[in-house]
């Protein structure tokens, strides 16, 4: 029977069910009388869709709190152990999994470096099955009980409808690569358990705005500064966020080669892979063997040592011209998108920390248009390294949203798309 709008009262309830869902999931331990001014239901309709989710066993009693009239109000919460999610992030050195709860306590990881192979796509795809396989063992899941594998990539991802994400990866050399029909035609994972791939930078976002340095914000970028760079930009038009490939915006024409084959981009001057060769270029010496992430390590000790010893001025050259270029390019953002808030993340962001960042802030603000500059603020990444595996467990976990809580069913190229919107206090939701 259809409802307002042509809806059905199956997705009344449905929406209905997911409103009260995401508002415990946000805001906490909640009363039901609390829950009907939050969502906009009736007190009716919050009881009866209360019952429906304490049936399922996905809301607990979760104690109680006094109220004016002295009866005590009882305080309902999801249950973390209601549902469980897979994260996995693509990254530039390893695949990391993780097995979250829904309150997103990790429960078991996985990690497997690219090794020789790199990002051969059958070697990826098999370090995503054999990290799965391992954090379900660890933890003595089944995969039946999955909501979901949520999974962060480099590059372009194309949503192509019955045929699954599809990656187009030129940095790391994936030409529209099917993705998500060679995970599914490979893995072992029961078939409603559904895959939801996306740009890492895109599920670094995420994970920010949902629970990091972004909440609250209703306008943002966040960056992605790993071995290159990416950025997801949330707006009040785009509030689920959309990933830009911003490491390869020009910013010297004729310039250095990037790895996506063109000269002069953002992520051939800014990105860590670069930042590393160059010092070695002007005459750096990291380690004989040492892998990216510990010549950057190497190169941010030489350039800032402790100890009062003297800086060495070629990788302090190198670390400065790096910072001007990365400013450069986040004032474009700025004036482009004019967010409230400019947040980096990815490994090398948060390994060279807030020194660095200090000096990219003065050339971001420096170079932006004043109005725009003086309404942002431009700060570290809240959540750590983990982030982007993180923000990949959300993508199922936002589908489980707008399911009503409903588990995934065995057609699952049929499910509702992850839900997105803007919550009261301004988070993507």
């Amino acid at each position: 029977m259809a409802g307002l709008g042509g809806r059905t009262v199956r997705d009344l309830r449905r929406e209905s069910r997911s409103a009260v869902l995401q508002r415990l999931y946000f805001d906490g331990p909640t009363s039901r009388q609390a829950l009907g001014p939050a969502t906009g239901l009736s007190s009716g309709s919050v009881s009866n869709v209360v019952a429906e989710l304490l049936a399922d066993g996905l809301v607990e009693e979760a104690g109680s709190v006094g109220s004016d009239a002295g009866r005590p109000r009882r305080l309902l919460r999801i249950r973390p152990d209601s549902g469980r999610l897979i994260g996995v992030d693509v990254g530039e050195t390893r695949v990391r999994v993780e097995l979250l709860n829904l309150d997103l306590t990790e429960l078991a990881r996985a990690e497997r470096p690219l090794g020789p192979r790199g990002y051969d796509v059958d070697a990826v795809a098999g370090h995503v099955h054999e990290g799965v396989a391992e954090v379900l063992r660890t933890a003595g899941a089944s995969p039946d009980g999955l909501l979901g594998v949520g999974i962060g990539v480099p590059g372009i991802i194309e949503d192509t409808g019955d045929q699954g994400a599809v990656v187009h990866g030129q940095t790391i050399g994936w030409d529209a690569v099917p993705l998500e029909q060679l995970l599914r035609r490979t893995g072992r994972l029961p078939p409603h358990v559904r895959y939801f791939i996306d740009n890492g930078a895109k599920t670094l976002g995420q994970a920010e705005m949902w629970f990091g340095a972004g909440r609250g914000a209703s306008n943002a970028v966040v960056v992605l500064f790993g071995s290159g760079v990416g950025a997801c930009v949330v707006t009040e038009e785009a509030a689920q966020g959309r990933a830009v490939e911003w490491g390869h915006l020009t910013v010297r024409v004729g310039g250095r080669r990037c790895r996506c084959g063109a000269l002069g981009c953002l992520e051939a001057y800014a990105g860590a892979e670069a930042l590393v060769a160059r010092w070695r270029e002007a005459g750096g010496r990291p380690s004989a063997g040492a892998g990216e992430e510990r010549a950057l390590t190497e190169l941010l000790a030489a350039a800032r040592p402790v100890g009062g010893r003297t800086p060495d001025p070629v990788a302090a050259a190198v670390l400065a011209e790096t910072a001007e270029y990365l400013g450069a390019g986040l004032s474009d953002l700025i004036n482009l998108f004019q967010p409230e808030r400019v947040l980096i993340g990815g490994w090398a962001g948060l390994r060279l920390g807030g020194g660095f960042l200090d000096e990219v802030r003065g050339h971001a603000l420096a170079q932006a248009l004043r109005f725009p500059a003086g309404r942002v603020r431009i700060g570290l990444g809240r959540l750590g390294p983990d982030a982007v595996t993180v923000g990949a467990a959300v993508l199922p976990l936002a589908a489980f949203f707008a399911r009503g809580g409903h588990r995934p069913r065995p057609a699952a190229r049929t499910v509702p798309s992850p839900a997105w919107r803007t919550a009261p206090d301004g988070r993507s939701v």
